[in-house]
């Protein structure tokens, strides 16, 4: 189990914007990929972005295409998430995920995930 720590959470106004971090406990050199998900309050948990770390060929869910984007830090080992636009429906636990199976980069099932944050809470008011 690789240790995953979310930070950056808050609460804003509809249009706003936040950044995400997250930090991972292995080594930077490691193969991996590493996807943001979020949680709202009686809904599944979904995917927003993925990037393969080192590489950093970056994935998107169609439902924040143009307003969020995923980067990385390969020497701090920490991948960002800056979201634009922010509106109501983006409002959730947002959760930092890793897999060392390369071919997951893109894949929006948890269960395609080993490792996880314990969550940073974005809240968006209107």
């Amino acid at each position: 189990q690789v240790g995953l720590v979310e930070s950056g959470g808050g609460s804003v106004q509809a249009g706003g914007s936040l950044r995400l971090s997250c930090v991972a406990s292995d080594q930077p050199y490691n193969r991996k990929c590493m996807t943001w998900f979020r949680q709202a309050p009686g809904k599944e948990r979904e995917g927003v972005a993925s990037i393969y770390f080192g590489g950093g060929t970056a994935y998107y869910a169609d439902s924040v295409k143009g307003r969020v984007t995923i980067s990385q830090d390969y020497a701090k080992n920490m991948v960002y998430l800056q979201m634009n636009g922010l509106n109501a429906e983006d409002t959730g636990m947002y959760y930092c995920a890793l897999s060392y199976v390369v071919p997951t980069c893109g894949s929006w099932y948890p269960n395609d995930y080993t490792s996880w944050g314990r969550g940073t809470q974005v809240t968006v008011s209107a």
